[in-house]
């Protein structure tokens, strides 16, 4: 490595303590950045030997201006800026060679290159396991089909609930209410808590006939559901609610020899009655894997597919029809024009965008803006895939009375991210404080139940369970 590239002695490779220098391992407090935000000690490509005019090292200001009066001259924002465009370089610098592994003795480096030939048999195994694991995800599949059979008599009204379901549907509402309970608000009585959580519940009693409600199902069970999920709800717009609200069912479909597909994937099949908006009663989406696996250990997607809408007259979703009027230079008669616009709906997802090919990336066809905003639709269409597949179908329920929402605003609120070990600190010494003047005014809090869940805080309501309009 030039010296001219370096303000950082670097130790001979192999030698006691020898550690290659990297934007990890070299932190902007202890390197010469902090001193005079000095080119970074590790080159990027083409920067090796490299010199400006002046002969010092490229991206230095001229004259020292980053240290000295000159620095305190360029004001807080001319140095966040500096500081800003120096982690801009740093992360480039991520993952490139520091020159470290070149500089290893040859019997170093030959065993350095078997080492990666065992980390490729490595690699090779875990995509036998991913494949294993979805082998037995498959076989889950097929053994939960009754119940989610079971569950489309119910929603639809074709059978009754039997006694035994409903007495296990209590049972999981009881244990629901005590991990979301929230002692916290109100200080009650023995009797009056029990009057309070008794009269919470769903009844248990069979349906009898003349009982509201006995011969209908769950209206709006699955357009409720889906709005219910975080990233779903932001798709849904009013119009797409008529729609969605004849939707019956969501099944998942694992693709093998057996559905005359070669690729690994997963298919999610629509099912609506029938409906003023669209010929089809089910519409499905379609997504195909690659025979690899990411460097997280997870399956790459290889595309996605959906089923083409036939839509019925004036009832396209994604379209929106606007009328203006054109006069006649000569004539002076005007006549009403109808022009279809694009605009956002759910049903987009069954038109999913497609990936750019290896030719357009070769010849650079699409522009960095451009790429990075197919990128984006392309990692939000996956997860809702995703989402629907392993949380949404199979949880169905838990969406629809909100109960997933809990643990979703758990996480949101509670992120370790959200959080300094200062600003805990802080809390809690000031936490100590107010317990210490509370204690002399007011009674002990009732304390939670040993071992439950946090409870997020939601304003002391329950979730909203249905967002029927």
């Amino acid at each position: 490595m030039s010296s001219s590239s370096s303000s950082v002695p670097i130790n001979t490779a192999g030698g006691p303590g020898s550690i290659a220098p990297t934007p990890q391992n070299t932190p902007l407090t202890s390197g010469p950045l902090a001193q005079g935000l000095s080119k970074p000690t590790v080159p990027t490509i083409g920067e090796e030997g490299a010199e400006d005019e002046e002969g010092g090292p490229p991206d230095t200001p001229p004259g020292g201006a980053t240290d000295g009066p000159l620095a305190a001259s360029l004001g807080a924002k001319g140095q966040q800026a500096i500081m800003g465009l120096v982690q801009q370089r740093l992360q480039g610098l991520m993952g490139q060679s520091s020159g470290y592994i070149e500089g290893l003795p040859s019997g170093t480096k030959k065993r350095v290159l078997a080492l990666k030939g065992l980390q490729s048999d490595y690699e090779n195994l875990h995509l036998q396991y991913k494949k294993e694991c979805l082998e037995l995800e498959k076989k889950f599949t097929s053994l939960s089909k009754p119940l989610y059979d079971r569950r489309l008599e119910i929603i639809t009204g074709k059978s009754l609930p039997t006694a035994e379901e409903l007495n296990k549907g209590h049972d999981q509402e009881v244990k629901d209410k005590e991990e979301f309970s929230d002692d916290d608000d109100v200080d009650m009585d023995e009797e009056d808590e029990k009057e309070e959580k008794t009269s919470s519940f769903l009844p248990t009693e069979p349906i009898v006939d003349g009982e509201p409600g006995a011969g209908e199902g769950v209206s709006q069970f699955w357009l409720t559901t889906l709005r219910n999920h975080s990233g779903l709800s932001e798709l849904i717009t009013e119009k797409d609610e008529k729609a969605l609200a004849h939707l019956t069912d969501i099944k998942i479909i694992h693709l093998d020899s057996t559905t005359g597909d070669e690729k690994m994937g997963f298919k999610l099949a629509f099912e609506f009655e029938q409906n003023p908006y669209f010929e089809q009663t089910v519409l499905e989406k379609t997504y195909y894997y690659l025979d690899e696996l990411s460097y997280e250990g997870d399956f790459v997607y290889d595309r996605a597919f959906g089923t083409k809408i036939t839509w019925k007259a004036d009832h396209d979703l994604t379209k929106e029809i606007e009328i203006k009027k054109q006069r006649n230079k000569h004539t002076n008669k005007t006549r009403l024009v109808k022009k279809a616009r694009t605009v956002p709906s759910f049903f987009d997802f069954f038109a999913p965008p497609t990936p750019p090919t290896q030719e357009q990336l070769e010849n650079m066809e699409l522009e960095e803006e451009e790429l990075e905003e197919l990128e984006t639709k392309l990692e939000l269409d996956y997860q809702i895939g995703e989402d629907l597949k392993d949380k949404i179908v199979p949880r169905a329920i838990d969406y629809f009375t909100g109960k997933a929402l809990r643990y979703e605003m758990d996480d949101e609120e509670y992120s370790d991210e959200d959080f300094d070990e200062d600003d805990i600190d802080d809390d809690d010494d000031d936490d100590d404080d107010d317990d210490d003047d509370d204690d002399e005014d007011e009674p002990p809090a009732k304390k939670g139940k040993k071992g439950a869940k946090r409870t997020p805080k939601t304003g002391g309501g329950d979730p909203q369970e249905c967002k029927q309009q």
